[in-house]
This record gives structure tokens, sequence and C-alpha cells, in this order.
């Protein structure tokens, strides 16, 4: 189960937590682990959350969510392998020794992006848009040129020893499969799975 607190509706400006809710993500992880021993997932930002004060206080609102009874934590999307790393460093310095998983966000609408990003506090790399350039109207190469940055961007994280990935697919779950065909990992084709012991 995932875990996370949400987004205000847009002409709400400020978070405020529905009367009787949950304020914040430590809460509902707590008040699901009274309810169950269920596995929860929840949410990190390697760039710092838009609302922290500050990013030792970020690292302490995801401690406060592991001691509550996170298992693992799921990271915003970046494209800068060592924000990953450097915040993961962070994390372990901080007594967080659960899993984090990097979100990849295979990107086809720079312009969308670019609004996810000033949304949750993520930076986008000044080459990334210079990648998409005059392809406003050819959706099939956009969707090849962010299928090949979102691959580097794992094989990168791969040759550091991340083995785990979570794709934000945004409905586009062809491309999270294309990308995972191509860092090795295969669905069994209808022969093996149709296929029996003799």
């Amino acid at each position: 189960m995932v875990a996370v607190r949400g987004h205000p509706p847009h002409d709400q400006g400020r978070y405020r937590a529905h009367p009787g809710g949950y304020a914040y993500a430590a809460d509902l992880v707590a008040g699901l682990k009274r309810v169950a021993d269920f596995e929860i997932t929840v949410a990190a930002f390697p760039e710092t959350h838009p609302e922290a004060l500050s990013t030792e206080a970020d690292l302490d609102n995801l401690k406060r969510k592991i001691d509550s009874g996170a298992a693992r934590a799921i990271t915003q999307f970046f494209f800068d392998t060592e924000v990953y790393l450097r915040f993961v460093e962070r994390a372990r310095g901080r007594g967080i020794t659960v899993p984090i998983v990097p979100g990849i966000l295979p990107v086809t609408n720079v312009a969308q992006t670019r609004k996810f990003a000033a949304q949750c506090g993520a930076s986008l790399p000044a080459w990334m848009g210079g990648l998409f350039e005059g392809l406003d109207d050819d959706p099939e190469t956009r969707r090849l040129v962010a299928a090949s940055i979102a691959i580097e961007q794992c094989r990168l994280l791969q040759a550091e020893g991340v083995r785990e990935f979570h794709f934000y697919t945004l409905n586009r779950a062809d491309l999270a499969v294309a990308i995972c065909h191509m860092l090795g990992v295969r669905a069994p084709g209808p022969a093996a799975i149709g296929a029996k012991a003799g």
C-alpha cells in the first residue's frame, strides 16, 4: 500500500486535512498500521518537498513516516543520478535504513513535465528541452527519446547498485514495458504461461 498525504484541490492553496482525516502522511501510516499489518510505502523527495521548511526538516518528516511503520519509500521523479545518490546517503545518515526506490518518469511532454516539476520541487535539466526540440508534432519520436533517456537513467543507477525502480507511467504503460525490456526484465511469453511440466 502506498500512503501519501496528497495534494490540495487547485482552489484550496495549501493542504488542509479533511475533518477527521490525517494532517500528515506519518499519521496516515500509523493509522493504517493500527488497522492491520500492511506493508506500506511512502513518498520521499530527493530535491526536498516544496512545502518543507528545509532539506533537514524534509528528512525528519521522512524519518517520522518510516518510524510510524513504512517499509520502503519511493522517490519523487528526478533526472540527475547524483541527486538521488546524495539523498540516499543523507537518509542513511539519519538512520533511515528501508529501501529507497528511485521514481523514474519517462518524459514525453516537456511542458507538462515542467509543470509537474514545479509542483513537486523537482528540477528539469537544461539539456532535456533540447532533446525534444522540433518534435511537437512527432509523438512517436518523442516516445523513443523518452525511453532512451529513462533507460540511460536506469543504467546509471544500476551501475551504482540500484536494482528496484518505480515508473511513473502517466497512462503510458507501454513505455515502461519497453524500458523494462531494454533493462532485461521480460514478461513470460504466451507459450511459457500455458506450458506444463512434462
